[in-house]
């Protein structure tokens, strides 16, 4: 990969440790995906912060960063471990929040916009259609590639981070125009209407399809249920890209011949209904992976209102700090609380919910797949409306 004189003047070390080592990481990953050059970037989106998923070794690898380095462009965190001021509430032991909060501090050293979420563009870190970022989050990658139209790859927390700091990433993949066409055409035959029949959707999708660009066709489902129809396909498979006829920016241009066709009907989306649950039990219900919106939170309210009642056990409504800081200048949050525990700056799945919990319902597709591995849990998967109702 060709590097310019600046660039090689980094790799020598001249520019300190942090920027040595970032630029080792960026070249290294050129040079295995044949990238020609690095690319200025608008902003990035970094992984590895929950103390649970990098632990003591991910502590140490952001502290060095911490000492010499600072960011060139806009950068915003993943969900970490706990809500950073409700943690005591979540059940989290003080060891690990203490953990928790080193991380956030060297990563606040940096000029990191400590906002933990996996919607940065929800809270001011929305690129435009055709910037090159470098964001980590799988589901913020597949919502910043499909519905915004920017471009980057599925970085690795290092790697999203090495580019923070240099405000450049390698010229590869996603990046180039011509790996953004469709590969195979998604034929919708069902009706998808609740979050978790786009949960069903996308984990099934995902499932067949691999890291192929699918391009959906009789699919009308508004912002909210794309971010979760990515996010599930994300985690069933590897798509970082997806396009819908009518709804996403770049879909005139994503097909250029006769490609693969699949269709999906009804049975296929109960069949996926069906893997993904693994106990009709349930000691918690989580909603919000990816973070909910302001208007996830309201749906979830009046549903909560309708059944009017005290629930058997904990429900969590995961969100960013500023989405839970809006809805409690508008009394939403203090509303919610009557019935959830509404949570910022964390998920179900990076939290260490295994130590609280072994049953966990959720209506998110991305989250009834992580759950097993990450959390050893079991999973009822279904609508939020059904859940709550059976959660006596």
């Amino acid at each position: 990969m060709y590097l310019s004189k600046e660039e090689e003047r980094i790799l020598n070390g001249e520019e300190g440790y942090a920027a040595q080592k970032s630029m080792e990481i960026l070249a290294s990953l050129g040079d295995i995906y044949g990238a020609d050059k690095l690319i200025s970037i608008s902003s990035c989106q970094i992984a590895g912060v929950s103390y649970k998923t990098i632990g003591d070794a991910g502590l140490f690898f952001i502290s060095e960063f911490s000492k010499s380095s600072r960011v060139k462009v806009k950068s915003t965190l993943n969900p970490m471990g706990m809500d950073s001021l409700g943690w005591q509430r979540m059940g989290i032991k003080e060891e690990f929040a203490k953990k928790q909060h080193e991380i956030i501090d060297a990563y606040f050293k940096m000029g990191i916009d400590c906002s933990c979420t996996c919607t940065p563009y929800l809270i001011g870190n929305r690129p435009n259609c055709g910037e090159h970022i470098a964001w980590s989050e799988s589901s913020a990658v597949s919502f910043a590639n499909s519905i915004l139209g920017a471009k980057t790859n599925r970085e690795g927390g290092p790697s999203s981070l090495a580019s923070s700091i240099l405000g450049k990433t390698p010229n590869y993949g996603l990046h180039l125009e011509r790996n953004r066409k469709a590969k195979v055409i998604i034929d919708v035959k069902a009706k998808i209407k609740s979050f978790s029949d786009v949960g069903a959707l996308g984990n099934y999708v995902g499932s067949i399809i691999g890291s192929k660009v699918p391009y959906f066709k009789n699919l009308e489902i508004n912002s909210d249920k794309l971010k979760s129809l990515g996010a599930s396909m994300a985690a069933s498979g590897s798509v970082a890209l997806y396009h819908v006829e009518g709804l996403t920016p770049e879909y005139a241009k994503a097909i250029d011949d006769d490609i693969e066709k699949i269709e999906v009907g009804k049975e296929e989306i109960e069949e996926s209904k069906c893997k993904l649950s693994s106990s009709d039990d349930m000691e918690l219900i989580c909603i919000g992976c990816p973070h909910c919106s302001i208007g996830e939170v309201k749906e979830a309210l009046e549903l909560f209102k309708k059944e009017g009642r005290k629930f058997k056990g904990d429900i969590w409504i995961c969100t960013s700090r500023y989405v839970k800081n809006e809805l409690e200048r508008t009394g939403v949050a203090q509303e919610i609380e009557k019935y959830a525990k509404l949570l910022a700056d964390t998920c179900m799945v990076v939290a260490p919910i295994e130590e609280m919990y072994e049953k966990t319902a959720t209506n998110s597709g991305k989250a009834a797949v992580y759950l097993p591995s990450l959390c050893k849990q079991k999973v009822r998967f279904g609508d939020l409306e059904s859940l709550i109702k059976d959660f006596k």
